[in-house]
């Protein structure tokens, strides 16, 4: 009856000191993201919307809870924007200004802490083809 027993208390007291060694593993495998988005004259743009999604890569689980893997925020006055933690590996990042052409890439993002410089570009002039070639007609 007490060896039974004491295996229970050696099971109880292994898994007392192993949990918090797996939280810090875990807490290891996110990133915290700062997004800074700048025009083409490195002047920020504020109230830009930015979406952060995790795609793939480490685990999106943290002690049996699912963590958040997703944020739309909006950038400061200063053109940045914090992201709470997510998991490392591959990240989509998006961004949309008014004035501005649509920005979105996949980053791999390994790091703890990592700020990603998001350069936006103005619209393209639009072209049709509809417009001639540019020629003049000669009669």
């Amino acid at each position: 009856m007490r060896a039974p027993l004491h295996f229970l208390l050696l099971v109880v007291l292994g898994l007392v000191f192993t949990l918090p060694s797996l939280a810090q593993d875990q807490d290891s495998d996110l990133t915290t993201l700062t997004v800074e988005v700048l025009n083409d004259r490195d002047k920020p743009i504020p109230r830009a919307s930015v979406v952060v999604k995790f795609v793939e890569g480490r685990s999106v689980v943290k002690l049996g809870k699912k963590i958040i893997t997703s944020y739309e925020l909006r950038t400061s006055n200063e053109g940045k924007v914090s992201v709470p933690p997510i998991p490392q590996g591959k990240i989509l990042i998006q961004v949309i200004a008014k004035g501005y052409q649509t920005y979105g890439e996949y980053h791999e993002i390994f790091e703890e802490e990592k700020t990603v410089p998001i350069v936006m570009k103005r619209p393209q002039k639009q072209y049709s083809s509809h417009e001639g070639d540019g020629k003049k007609k000669t009669e």
